[in-house]
């Protein structure tokens, strides 16, 4: 028998997960081999399924709310924003100034939990230990906000349809000064880590190349898609919750590979930290709701609201019949329309470099499957 063939195939079929603990949860990747090198995957979804939009049918506005936390769990703050800004266009009612602000300082204190979260276990798939405890201890501090505000931690509920349940508690400003006064040194020290480290670099550069043109083609979004060079953050070209207001850069990359996506999300990181530092300065005073009834019945239509989650672009969908449940709730999440491009990333790569780019992907399987 010839030595290129195997069992009459010259490809071999590896299952990668749902166990795998580089694949981020339950996702399940089947590969097909030609010795090391990747000549195909596909992605195999479903075993995390909870039926989140089917819940949302039958619950109404308000008691559908948390359930959107548990979808990407370590973003549950972005969740929220864009569940609550799409009932709110829906019932043509918006939140306080205060609210906003409040909002918009949460919502960045959460994109840098979550990309600390990807950057340490991103590290730590790849075999670089230390930067996971670096990057958990800034996390830490973040979770304490949250857990003192509202007494979560994860699966943070932080706001409601209408503006926040909760005012500000006594210190909020202080401490979410202090913690970005901590933070920014901190970033340096993850790059002196990292950024020209020559196992890093070989490991990252030139692996898992997406160009602008095939992002546009399937649909994705968020650092990967600014990474391919393209500005493109639904904070400036879609402003909710007064980002005009705010001064902030958006990080682009030039080549698309995987090292870019690790340079936009370290520079997005800094960037939420400019936002916070200018919101905090100018927190308002004033309500935190607004007027909204406590049985919502929202007019006959349907409304599509997108903001900018650290993953990409968080789209809701409703449609209200005029009771008090949506008659169908939609969610588009990032990590399942990112996730469509891996096959066309991992191409011609190595076994090791399918770690590498799921990493660089920043998946979760919560939200891929719903």
């Amino acid at each position: 028998m010839p030595e290129s063939t195997f069992l009459d195939s010259s490809e071999l079929v590896l299952n990668m997960g749902p166990q795998h603990p580089s694949t981020h949860g339950v996702l399940r990747v089947i590969l097909k081999l030609d010795g090391e090198k990747v000549m195909g995957t596909e992605c195999v979804i479903g075993y995390l399924h909870r039926g989140v939009e089917k819940i949302g049918e039958n619950r109404t506005y308000q008691q559908f709310a948390p359930y959107v936390d548990r979808m990407d769990y370590v973003a549950a703050v972005s969740n929220g924003l864009g569940y609550c800004l799409a009932v709110e266009k829906l019932i043509s009612a918006e939140a306080p100034p205060r609210a906003q602000a409040v909002r918009v300082i949460l919502t960045e204190l959460n994109r840098i939990a979550s990309h600390l979260l990807w950057l340490g276990t991103h590290a730590l798939d790849i075999g670089a230990i230390t930067p996971v405890f670096y990057c958990f201890r800034e996390r830490e501090e973040v979770l304490k906000i949250f857990e003192n505000y509202c007494g979560a931690r994860l699966t943070t509920h932080a706001f409601r349809i209408g503006g926040l349940q909760y005012e500000t508690y006594d210190g909020f400003e202080e401490q979410v000064k202090a913690f970005s006064n901590l933070f920014l040194p901190k970033v340096d020290e993850y790059e002196e880590l990292l950024t020209n480290n020559r196992i890093w670099v070989s490991r990252l550069k030139g692996v898992g190349i997406l160009s602008v043109e095939e992002c546009k083609e399937y649909g994705v979004t968020g650092p990967v898609l600014r990474a391919a060079g393209l500005a493109w953050d639904l904070r400036r070209a879609q402003p909710y919750s007064g980002y005009d207001q705010y001064e902030f850069d958006i990080p682009t990359g030039t080549s698309g590979d995987t090292y870019d996506r690790y340079l936009v999300r370290i520079e997005e990181m800094r960037q939420s930290v400019r936002i916070i530092r200018q919101a905090v300065d100018r927190l308002p005073s004033g309500p935190v709701m607004g007027k909204v009834p406590k049985a919502l019945k929202p007019p006959v239509g349907e409304v599509y609201v997108s903001i900018e989650a650290p993953k990409g672009e968080l789209g809701y969908f409703l449609v209200s019949d005029g009771s008090l449940q949506p008659y169908r709730v939609r969610v588009r999440p990032p990590s399942l329309v990112n996730l469509q491009a891996l096959d066309r990333m991992v191409r011609g790569g190595l076994v090791a470099d399918v770690v590498a780019i799921i990493g660089t992907l920043d998946i979760v399987l919560g939200e891929v499957d719903r």
